[in-house]
């Protein structure tokens, strides 16, 4: 249980450091649905939070200048913060398409540009 507590400490502090924040000083979170928060864009980092599978909280940070996406578990029972992956993703927002169904974006295109 201690262990639990401390692991949700850990997910709120990290979660703290790399919250988006405004000119005022407030945290700029958005609407909250489930366990996870949404948040507004902003000028810093993004982190969006979520319990998965009751045994670890998954904290997604998004550096929206560096176009860099890290994601971190923290098990919900001994606390422990592991990074789970970092992605460049700026050559990702680079692509049309990737793993879409029939009609792709190039399709659409072409209909329309033949009216």
């Amino acid at each position: 249980m201690r262990l639990a507590v401390l692991g949700s400490l850990a997910a709120v502090l990290l979660i703290a450091v790399v919250s988006v924040v405004l000119p005022d000083g407030r945290a700029a979170w958005g609407q909250q649905t489930g366990h996870e928060r949404v948040p507004f864009a902003g000028q810093g980092l993004i982190a969006l939070s979520e319990t998965v599978a009751e045994r670890y909280q998954q904290v997604t940070v998004i550096d929206p200048k560096r176009e860099v996406l890290s994601v971190y578990h923290i098990d919900l029972t001994s606390g422990v913060i592991t990074l789970r992956g970092v992605r460049n993703i700026h050559w990702d927002l680079q692509m049309s398409d990737y793993n879409g169904q029939k009609p792709l974006p190039r399709e659409i295109q072409a209909l329309l540009e033949q009216r």
